[in-house]
C-alpha cells in the first residue's frame, strides 16, 4: 500500500509537468500603447483562447513607426505560429500606402489568419453647427476650409475625413491631434467644426449634448447604434470607411499552423461573452477565413490608396 501511495505522489508533479508542457506561449504583438481599442481587444480575445487550454497567451506591446515596430517583431519571429500581430487597418493597409519609406508588404511579409473585428467611426459635429450630414455640407458650403480634427496625420479617422471632402467637393483644413481621445473634446470646445471618432468617445459626449453624431462612416448601419444612418444614405452615396483589426502571422507560417491559430481565434470571437466585452469597447466581432481576410486586406490597400493619392497625403 505504501509504495501504491508513493507511485501515485510521483505520478501527480509528472502529469502537471506534461501538462505545463503541452501548454504553448502564444504571443499576440499589437502595435500600440496599453489602454486602447486594439490593445483591450488583444487581451480579452487572448484571455478567451487561455481558457481552451492549448495556450498561454502573453500581450506584447510594440508601438512605434507607423506599426513598423511590431510587423518587424512578428516578421523576424520563428514562422511557428506563437507570434502573431494583432494590427488594424492603420497599420498594414494604411501606412504602406501613406509611409513614403514602408519597409513591408502586409501580403508578402506577413500571412492573415483571421479578422478579429471591425471598428466603426461616425462622424460628429458641435450641435450648433450641424444636426445631419446636410447641414454640414451646407455650413461648408458657407465656410469653406473650415478646421476638422483628426487622431493624427495619414490615420484611417485623417482618411475619412478626406474621403468625406472628395465625395462632396467641398475644402476643408486638416488639424490633426495626438491621437483620437483629444479630437470630440476639440469639437465640444468649438476648436474644429468636426471630426470622427469611434462609438464609445462619441456617445460620451453625444450624451451630454456637447457633440451630435450626425452618421456612421461603414457602408451599413452598426448593430451598435442601429439609428444612425448611414453617410451614404445621408446625401454621399458610395461613401464607405470600414476598420478592421485582425490577427497576422510570419509569412513562412505553415498553414496548417494558420488552420489551427484561426479555428482557436473563430471559436473565442464567437462566444457569447467575447461579443459582450468587444461590444462594450465599441468594436463589432467579425472573425474569417484566413483567405477571406486577406482579400479585406487588397481591398483596403487599394481603397486607402486612392484616397491618400487623391489627397496627396504621404509622408517620410
Amino acid at each position: 500500500m505504501f509504495k501504491k501511495l508513493v507511485w501515485i505522489s510521483c505520478l501527480v508533479p509528472l502529469m502537471a509537468l506534461t501538462a505545463h508542457a503541452q501548454t504553448k506561449v502564444l504571443r499576440i504583438v499589437v502595435p500600440y500603447p496599453p489602454g486602447g481599442s486594439p490593445d483591450s481587444t488583444a487581451r480579452v480575445i487572448g484571455e478567451k483562447i487561455q481558457q481552451g487550454g492549448k495556450y498561454s497567451v502573453v500581450v506584447d506591446n510594440r508601438p512605434g513607426a507607423g506599426g513598423t515596430v511590431a510587423v518587424d517583431t512578428v516578421k523576424n519571429a520563428p514562422p511557428d505560429g506563437l507570434t502573431l500581430l494583432l494590427a488594424d487597418s492603420s497599420t498594414y493597409s494604411i501606412a504602406p500606402n501613406v509611409r513614403r519609406k514602408s519597409t513591408f508588404d502586409p501580403l508578402k511579409d506577413l500571412k492573415p489568419v483571421s479578422l478579429a473585428s471591425t471598428s466603426p467611426i461616425f462622424l460628429i459635429a458641435k450641435p450648433e453647427t450641424a444636426t445631419s450630414v446636410k447641414e454640414l455640407v451646407d455650413y461648408l458650403k458657407r465656410n469653406p476650409d473650415a478646421p476638422y480634427g483628426s487622431s493624427g496625420y495619414g490615420t484611417a479617422h485623417h482618411l475619412a475625413m478626406e474621403l468625406f471632402k472628395q465625395s462632396s467637393g467641398l475644402k476643408m483644413t486638416h488639424v490633426p491631434y495626438k491621437g483620437a481621445s483629444q479630437t470630440a473634446p476639440a469639437v465640444a470646445s468649438g476648436e474644429v467644426i468636426a471630426t470622427f471618432a469611434g462609438l464609445t468617445l462619441a456617445n460620451a459626449f453625444a450624451q451630454g449634448g456637447k457633440v451630435k453624431i450626425l452618421a456612421i462612416a461603414e457602408p451599413k448601419r452598426s448593430a451598435l447604434a442601429p439609428n444612425i444612418p448611414t453617410i451614404a444614405e445621408s446625401g454621399l452615396p458610395g461613401y464607405s470607411i470600414v476598420i478592421t483589426l485582425g490577427f497576422l502571422a510570419n509569412a513562412k507560417t505553415p498553414d496548417a499552423i494558420v488552420k489551427e491559430l484561426n479555428e482557436e481565434i473563430a471559436k473565442a470571437v464567437n462566444s457569447p461573452d467575447v461579443k459582450t466585452k468587444l461590444n462594450g469597447l465599441g468594436v463589432e466581432p467579425a472573425s474569417s477565413t484566413p483567405q477571406k481576410f486577406g482579400e479585406q486586406i487588397a481591398a483596403e490597400l487599394k481603397s486607402f490608396g486612392s484616397i491618400t493619392k487623391a489627397a496627396n497625403i504621404q509622408e517620410e
